[in-house]
């Protein structure tokens, strides 16, 4: 038997077709399962550039994130996707969405009111993230990009997540040869 469409409350008085979590996220944090249960899901992270450097902030533009395409695929970040950003120099933090720079530029450009909260010089690191079921978690790899002051890959992580039979959990860090790292990880500066 196929699955029941999920209506969108808040948009049941137009729908004609189910919602689409992919294209409306509002309708995902509660998708009904199957047996008439609700699946609780969480916000895990999907993939990070961390420490990246800001290479411009344009003010006089309507917003987002630019970044170069290279960084963003093996990232798993797609564009026009949320993502937060938090500012290492000044603590602050922010959320935007990406638009893809010039591929292999190497940029990191803050735009629009976003601009105001780093300046060029400034590392940052940009998450975007996933919602899943906990049942779910331990299938995730986030993939985590390292970078130099110029904005070169210098590592490439993953994060892992295990349960034992017991159920409880296990967190990793691994490099790219997938041997586990020290937790917590300290950033070079």
């Amino acid at each position: 038997m196929d699955a029941p469409a999920f209506i969108c409350p808040t948009r049941a008085a137009e729908q004609a077709r189910p919602c689409d979590p992919h294209h409306h996220p509002a309708c995902v944090v509660f998708m009904p399962a199957w047996e008439g249960t609700r699946k609780r899901m969480r916000k895990i992270v999907a993939g990070k550039l961390h420490g990246i450097t800001v290479t411009g902030a344009d003010l006089n533009y309507h917003g987002s994130i630019t970044l170069d395409p290279d960084h963003c695929e093996e990232a798993g970040i797609l564009p026009m996707e949320f993502v937060e950003i938090w500012n290492r120099n000044s603590g602050a933090r922010i959320s935007t969405y990406v638009i893809l720079g010039e591929r292999g530029s190497r940029c990191c450009v803050l735009n629009g009111a976003a601009a105001r909260t780093c300046q060029k010089g400034d590392q940052v690191i940009i998450c975007n993230s996933v919602y899943v079921s906990e049942e779910e978690i331990p299938s995730i790899r986030p993939k985590v990009l390292t970078f130099d002051d110029d904005n070169h890959i210098t590592g490439r992580l993953s994060y892992a997540v295990e349960r034992d039979v017991q159920g409880r959990y296990s967190f990793a860090i691994h490099n790219e040869a997938g041997q586990a790292q020290p937790i917590p990880l300290k950033s070079k500066s």
